[in-house]
């Protein structure tokens, strides 16, 4: 086993994941078989509990696990699945230990940082490297590791130590250090400055590690005489100092790597220049340029309450984005912030209430994405009946199902009380109950979590043949609520259908409203499985009937289309599925632009 280790100096959010990343698509081109390691060095076991405001997304893993956002960009990347193992954490490491302690493993012995945490972290890496994850039998040829972070954090220090004794363990030809780090530019002068870089690169050192390779961020590509000084000053050969400038989106940085050669640096540092081919980025090269020839818009609301912080719904995006490209449609999000297009806002905040309400009616989509809580609550529902009422394509995930679930038992039942027991425990009349095998004194790691299966009940809906008219799906889930079994007759009385289940057939999965063109609301997470070239199918038909919609608008102000009251009353425009049994068809590829509402500015997102 190879292994490569990525670290980040001077600030963070230089861009470690996307890096590591690109190095696992290089290497990946080279004929070898790459699994990833992501170690976050904060004392939570997992990224469960915490805040969208402190780490962005959760992203969910295949087996339950709730783990750091980089595990989502590896597994787009490489087109792999990880493990909960593969994202490795302080609490973790502390929690194993102890265990192992309490149990006398230890036979007595004083249980330090060195070296019972260390000899852990190691073991940790090398166990995990040996999975498979691109389901083939035999363990991968290299292992990337990201080490989260900043060189120099107290925090990160046993995993520092751990990987410089791990550099002696697996001995030399199997171990390259490649260090991220920031070549800032002052603007008084403009001139490109090494001194953060060649300090972190100190820093590394004298902690017992030494950069094969050094991955420079700057906003333009570096000047020759810097690279010279970086070299002189880091001990780093020239070539093999890197540059890693501003580029308009991140499906160039493999591009990018491979002009400098990066993979041959790697692979003399590993011994397998021999055992490798030229990387065959094709495709790749492709990719790059699909969204060259994007012209045409389609405009998505997400509604949500994190809108002010992209990387909250940063799957969503993505799975948006592979769904958009695909259909050769450049991506528009219109962040709706669901508290603004409350009542309450229209009498505090006028301008907020307006300013919401006009992005929400001039898009061709609305999405609501899962989340937890009561904020905004009320905004999402009034968002789901716009959808529902003017025949908007609408896609609801996870608390964005239940919402469409209780907007429509208010509107159409006329329960005008009805909501969910998450924000109301004692509700007389929820449509959306908290499940009985779930924990209320335990919030971590106590939800349905992972990849469950979903099976069909209506072989001809929307959704079954977005999938390829298959019989079920499995699909990644994270909740704690669902849709109360005790009201689903009168639901579907009154219209709904409710056209996906679990194996008991008690629990609800997928909603649509048959009446309308798009209106589908899924318990699952359908992002965390969206890969470029592979959208997710219900995303795919979400921007397929958005399109449709947009087509629809624009023909009616050439007098194409008949509309009523400006409403299109057109029917599902979607569903031409691939009679594989797989997936929607796409085109080949994805990229990564999309363009967001709020501040003007074009977003990069990432695979």
């Amino acid at each position: 086993m190879k292994y490569v280790l990525v670290t980040g100096g001077v600030v963070s959010g230089l861009g470690k994941g996307v890096t590591a990343s690109s190095i696992g698509v290089l290497l990946k081109a080279c004929g070898l078989r790459v699994t990833s390691i992501k170690i976050d060095p904060y004392l939570n076991t997992d990224a469960g509990t915490m805040s969208p405001f402190e780490h962005g997304e959760v992203f969910v893993l295949d087996d339950g696990g709730e783990v750091d956002l980089d595990l989502g960009n590896y597994e787009r990347f490489l087109d792999i699945k990880l493990t909960r193992d593969n994202n490795i954490t302080t609490g973790k490491i502390y929690q194993s230990v102890i265990e192992k302690e309490r149990r006398g493993d230890y036979l007595g012995k004083t249980v330090q940082v060195v070296p019972h945490i260390t000899d852990a972290i190691q073991d940790w890496i090398e166990r995990v490297a040996r999975v498979p994850v691109d389901g083939k039998e035999e363990p991968a040829d290299v292992c990337v590791i990201e080490l989260g972070g900043t060189i120099g954090d107290i925090e990160s220090m046993p995993f520092i130590e751990a990987l410089g004794q791990f550099s002696y363990r697996v001995g030399p030809g199997n171990f390259c250090l490649i260090h991220v780090s920031l070549v800032p530019v002052l603007n008084v002068v403009g001139e490109q400055k090494t001194k953060p870089t060649q300090h972190s690169v100190r820093q590394l050192r004298g902690l017992g590690l030494t950069p094969n390779l050094l991955a420079c961020r700057s906003t333009k590509e570096l000047d020759d005489n810097v690279r010279a000084k970086l070299a002189q000053f880091c001990h780093v050969p020239l070539s093999n100092i890197v540059t890693l400038h501003d580029v308009p989106n991140i499906w160039h940085i493999p591009l990018l790597l491979k002009d400098q050669k990066v993979h041959e640096a790697i692979l003399k540092a590993l011994d397998m220049l021999s055992v490798t081919t030229e990387p065959n980025l094709k495709d790749w090269i492709t990719t790059t340029k699909v969204y060259d020839d994007c012209h045409d818009n389609v405009r998505i609301a997400m509604v949500g309450k994190y809108t002010g912080l992209s990387d909250a719904y940063l799957s969503v995006l993505k799975a948006l984005l592979h769904a958009a490209v695909a259909r050769g449609r450049k991506l528009i999000v219109d962040w709706v912030p669901a508290g603004d297009l409350e009542d309450v806002t229209s009498e505090q905040d006028p301008d907020a209430y307006k300013a919401a309400w006009e992005l929400l009616k001039g898009a061709h989509g609305v999405l609501v994405p899962g989340g937890f809580g009561d904020r905004g609550v009320e905004g999402k529902i009034l968002a789901a009946k716009y959808a529902r009422e003017n025949n908007v394509p609408y896609l609801g995930i996870c608390l964005g199902m239940q919402i469409a679930v209780i907007e429509f038992a208010r509107s159409i039942l006329g329960l005008r009380d009805t909501t969910s027991t998450e924000f109301d425990p004692e509700a007389k009349n929820p449509c959306v109950i908290f499940m009985p095998e779930g924990s209320k004194t335990h919030m971590g790691g106590t939800m349905r979590l992972g990849s469950r299966r979903t099976y069909f009940q209506v072989a001809d809906c929307k959704s079954a043949q977005l999938y390829g008219n298959v019989s079920f799906v499995d699909e990644r889930h994270r909740h704690r609520y669902e849709v109360n079994p005790g009201m689903i007759s009168q639901l579907e009385s009154a219209g709904l259908s409710f056209v996906g289940k679990d194996e008991t057939g008690s629990r609800m999965e997928i909603v649509e409203l048959p009446s309308h063109p798009f209106f589908i609301g899924v318990q699952f997470h359908p992002e965390f499985k969206s890969r470029p070239g592979k959208p997710s199918p219900v995303f795919s038909g979400l921007i397929a009937a958005a399109c449709e919609l947009k087509r629809a608008i624009m023909s009616a102000s050439y007098g194409h289309t008949k509309l009523t009251n400006g409403i299109y009353n057109g029917h599902s425009p979607i569903l031409k599925s691939h009679q594989n049994g797989k997936t929607f068809k796409t085109t080949n590829g994805s990229l990564n632009g999309i363009y967001m509402n709020g501040n003007g500015v074009h977003v990069d997102g990432s695979v």
